[in-house]
């Protein structure tokens, strides 16, 4: 019983990081502002957002990369395959993602907070950078469970031996 509802957990963990990373990437591509002179900034006319754009994207890929293999584990109630590559890949992968959107966290609330802090946007920049700050604000969740993720690829690491995962 405690197996099963560990490896729903884990389902439930990694389709909602991918939806915070995606929903992260889609505030940050969609939000601009105009310029007094009418030109208009985008994610990628800052280099850190780009950077944020570019974490959330990497987290969406491994995320995407990781689903089939987590719903099998569900469904067949053992791992696809069977030599620990997969309890390797998740342990590994899962903290090395986790790490990268940490940063991308980090950059991107950075960003919004020296902007607001050094130049007092209004209007228009005010609302971009808070924009950015919720954009940032939905990677924090998918670090978050991320994290969490973390936690769960260390149990199986630890207990792929005795069969937990497997």
């Amino acid at each position: 019983m405690a197996r099963r509802a560990i490896l729903n957990t884990i389902i439930f963990l990694r389709i909602f990081t991918l939806l915070a990373l995606a929903a992260s990437i889609v505030v940050m591509v969609l939000n601009k502002a105009k310029d007094v002179d009418g030109s208009e900034a985008m994610f990628y006319d800052i280099i850190g957002y780009r950077y944020v754009v570019a974490v959330g994207g990497v987290g969406v890929i491994y995320t995407l990369i990781q689903i089939p293999f987590a719903i099998y584990n569900v469904a067949q109630e053992k791992r696809w395959i069977h030599n620990g590559f997969i309890q390797e890949f998740d342990f590994y992968g899962d903290k090395v993602i986790a790490f990268l959107l940490a940063t991308g966290v980090g950059v991107g609330f950075g960003i919004s907070f020296e902007f607001q802090r050094f130049f007092h946007p209004i209007g228009e920049g005010k609302k971009y950078l808070n924009m950015a700050n919720i954009s940032t604000g939905i990677l924090l969740a998918g670090f978050a469970s991320m994290a969490l993720l973390c936690i769960f690829s260390s149990l199986g690491w630890s207990s792929w031996n005795k069969g937990f995962f497997k």
